[in-house]
């Protein structure tokens, strides 16, 4: 059955990093959807008319945007977000390491699945990209979750074989067998998509790297994900373990792990030739914003990253990221815009919360959109959903104006629905 759903519905016709970023998006009185998917877009009464019978959700004013897509998060670190006083290294192994040892439980897992992808859907998020633990029941457990839910996730088997405690080591040959299997079992069932996961250069010996690097050749079609130069002291410890690379994108540059289908988290502090390197091969940069004043890594120039030509989007990095909440990450990155001198307009964080991050991906097609034929993940936003948020957001000359109190200061209270293949699941 088609629904019509009314309200102001955001929709992104052009990339809007222009001199007239607000132009680079049009509003619409309603979305048709059926059979999970977006039929059209018009004026209320030209849905009404072209799909006489339809049911009607009528939201009034909230505004309607294609779901929020978290492009970087790990979701065996939900238990322990927000933890406090340390630094990457000392945070992974005081707090990380400890809850991710618990994921060889599969009931615990599948436990822990379904609270991180509730809470992201109820902050209006409908895709996530995960890293999970080296325990395969980690990965089957969030694809399940995500399964039973309809929605749109990448995820792999974080790889680690040194510098990490024995419980969560395996090795070149484990990380290569168990990555290959779970590829074979979750990446294309349904709306699942698989991610080679290396958690980063420090806890993988070249030899792990250049078994994931041959995966990849392997299954080019696959996603990879991992971590780079997110802290200074990270930088100076891959130096250390990689005398011979030219820099820290060479020790995955070496081992066949650098290409368009790449994702590579923080990204702050990186050489002439990074930023040369992933401009010409296209590769994913995930900010995460929160994540990066939480725990004192850097502000990432997103300006200057713009300018380059490169490929980037936003991500919460729970639980190194303090909020499940996709308007958080924003406010977070135009507060880092801010500092660095070039702040996002509140068009510019909506896109790159949502086209940006299905960019990445390689969904863009298929989410992060309006487009007809896309996806009906959607998020509803309430622009008026707090005292302090509705007195401004009322004061408003545009749209941008009134959703930008939003971005700031909104939570979950705002978020007045969230529906995944065009089923309502939250709001």
């Amino acid at each position: 059955m088609v629904e019509l759903i009314l309200g102001r519905v955001l929709e992104f016709v052009a990339e809007p990093f222009g001199p007239e970023p607000g132009e680079a998006a049009r509003l619409h009185g309603g979305v048709a959807i059926a059979d999970g998917r977006i039929l059209a877009l018009g004026s209320a009464a030209d849905l009404g008319r072209d799909f006489a019978g339809a049911r009607v959700t009528d939201l009034g004013d909230a505004l309607i945007l294609p779901g929020f897509v978290d492009a970087h998060m790990h979701y065996p670190q939900t238990g322990m977000i927000a933890s406090w006083g340390k630094r990457l290294i000392d945070w992974l192994e005081t707090y990380t390491f400890p809850e991710e040892m618990r994921f060889g439980d599969a009931d615990y897992a599948r436990a822990q699945a379904d609270l991180t992808l509730d809470l992201a859907l109820a902050h209006g998020t409908t895709t996530l990209s995960s890293f999970c633990t080296i325990h395969p029941e980690s990965v089957d457990a969030f694809f399940g979750a995500a399964e039973a839910r309809g929605m749109a996730v990448v995820a792999g088997k974080t790889c680690m074989d040194r510098n990490a405690p024995e419980g969560l080591r395996d090795n070149a040959r484990r990380a290569y067998d168990e990555s290959a299997a779970l590829l074979g079992r979750w990446h294309g069932a349904g709306r699942a998509r698989y991610a080679i996961t290396p958690r980063f250069s420090p806890t993988s010996s070249p030899e792990q790297l250049e078994a994931l690097g041959a995966l990849w050749a392997e299954h080019p079609d696959c996603l990879m994900q991992t971590h780079l130069s997110e802290q200074v002291d990270e930088v100076d410890w891959v130096r250390g373990l990689y005398p011979s690379a030219r820099d820290y994108l060479d020790t995955y540059e070496a081992h066949g792990l650098l290409g368009s289908r790449g994702l590579y988290g923080h990204a702050i502090h990186l050489e002439p030739r990074e930023r040369d390197r992933l401009a010409e091969v296209g590769g994913g940069l995930v900010h995460c914003p929160t994540s990066n004043t939480f725990i004192g890594s850097g502000l990432f120039e997103m300006g200057a990253r713009l300018a380059e030509g490169q490929r980037v989007g936003l991500a919460t990095d729970t639980g190194g990221g303090s909020s499940f909440s996709m308007l958080r990450v924003m406010a977070a990155a135009y507060e880092i815009g801010q500092l660095t001198g070039r702040p996002l307009h509140p068009a510019e964080l909506l896109w790159l919360a949502t086209a940006g991050s299905a960019r990445i991906l390689h969904a863009e097609e298929e989410i992060g959109t309006m487009a007809v034929g896309s996806a009906a993940d959607l998020v509803a936003l309430d622009l008026g959903s707090t005292p302090a948020i509705a007195q401004r957001s009322a004061r408003a000359d545009d749209i941008w104006e009134a959703v930008f109190p939003t971005i700031m200061m909104g939570d979950d209270r705002a978020v007045a629905g969230t529906w995944v293949a065009g089923r309502r699941v939250a709001g």
